[in-house]
């Protein structure tokens, strides 16, 4: 069945735009964290794996880091565990690492690279684990409490920071032909295995790498002002006064402060995209519009 003349005409129109961006973008690595919504409902997963495959497809490298807190929180429930937060974050004792690795290491991660499979892509799974690939500190909790001399420290059992990427496992990959998807977990000079927050994962591999782009998928529209305004383009020093103010806090917060420390440190520009809408990646990285909050250092 042929095209009517307009239907022509609009997917003409759409590729004539994507052309400059494919040239500009070949040969440059893209850090996608995927996450939210785009993990769990079929259409947004399917479209999220053929837009990586495309990517792939046009010369372009993209590089995948998931995460897994609700699939997390399932198993757990499974098992009879109970899932408790602080700030946050996941209390992490041995046992729930165990499940944090056998979700994220396992049954998601492959789930991803399987997803990608299926759309024509070819993609390997890695955690931090593969290759001493994310090197990780514990990451502990302090607060201040008027009754107290000095702060509280509060201990969360395998919740890790980053300390150190080697990026020679990604180009090794990467050099292969294939789609790293990796997983945030990470080991310490102790050996013991540590459950770091995937943005943060995300945001210094992207740094590691040399990224051209940062691309955090997530459950709302992007940064939004205190009139609930989406915000587009910003500069390093825009997004510093909007922390400053209060305009950024709660779960956007890390986010924010992730693209922030990403675009700061030589990855050309990070992106807080809504993976709520189909093909989100696609229509940032090739259309004059995007969607999502840009910034920029």
């Amino acid at each position: 069945m042929s095209l009517g003349s307009e239907k022509a005409a609009e997917v003409a129109r759409v590729l004539g735009e994507a052309l400059p961006y494919i040239r500009r973008f070949r040969d440059k690595t893209v850090v996608v964290k995927y996450g939210g919504n785009a993990m769990v409902d079929e259409r947004l997963k399917s479209g999220f794996a053929r837009d990586i495959v495309l990517m792939r497809l046009v010369g372009i490298n993209p590089v995948v880091v998931h995460g897994g807190g609700p699939q997390i929180g399932k198993v757990l429930e499974q098992i009879g565990k109970e899932s408790r937060f602080v700030d946050g974050m996941r209390v992490t004792d041995s046992e729930t690492m165990d499940v944090v690795e056998m979700v994220l290491g396992g049954l998601v991660n492959k789930d991803i690279v399987s997803l990608i499979t299926r759309h024509g892509g070819r993609a390997v799974g890695l955690t931090g684990k593969d290759g001493d690939l994310i090197r990780a500190r514990k990451l502990t909790i302090s607060r201040n409490s008027p009754e107290l001399d000095a702060p509280e420290i509060i201990d969360i059992g395998h919740v890790g920071e980053v300390a150190s990427v080697d990026a020679s496992v990604v180009d090794m990959v990467v050099a292969g032909g294939f789609i790293p998807v990796i997983a945030p977990i990470g080991v310490g000079e102790d050996g013991h295995s540590y459950n770091i927050n995937a943005d943060l994962v995300a945001g210094r591999v992207a740094e590691v790498l040399g990224a051209e782009k940062l691309m955090l998928l997530t459950n709302t529209e992007g940064l939004l002002d205190r009139q609930g305004r989406l915000l587009t383009g910003l500069d390093a020093a825009q997004v510093d006064e909007l922390i400053a103010d209060g305009t950024v806090h709660g779960g956007m917060l890390p986010k924010i402060q992730c693209a922030l420390s990403a675009v700061k440190s030589g990855v050309r520009s990070a992106h807080i995209l809504d993976g709520r809408v189909e093909h989100a990646v696609l229509i940032e990285l090739f259309t004059d519009e995007g969607v999502g909050t840009l910034i920029r250092g």
